[in-house]
């Protein structure tokens, strides 16, 4: 059985997510449910992808984020065979491809 996010657990994260407001209750949410670990980790994938899309190499990546290349590889395998969102949310952000 394939494992999904999609349950109602998540949802209901999802939810309590979507009702903070701005921020300053963003941080104080995820200090108190995550450990200073997970989120710096999870920001840092961000901040990989946001490389990529940029069309860093992997080289660069490293260097500016600390990520190891095993981790690089696998933001630009879900940037590759993901739902898209990453690029829709640097789209949002003003964000724009190199040549675009």
């Amino acid at each position: 059985m394939e494992k999904t996010i999609r349950t109602n657990t998540v949802d209901a994260f999802f939810d309590a997510i979507l009702c903070l407001e701005g921020k300053e209750e963003l941080y104080q949410f995820f200090d108190d449910v995550c450990t200073t670990n997970e989120v710096v980790s999870i920001a840092q994938r961000f901040a990989v992808a946001k490389m990529l899309y940029e069309e860093k190499t992997y080289i660069e990546i490293a260097k500016e984020t600390g990520a190891s290349t095993a981790t690089i590889s696998r933001v630009n395998r879900s940037m590759i065979q993901g739902n898209g969102s990453y690029e829709r949310i640097f789209e949002r952000l003003g964000i724009t491809k190199p040549g675009k």
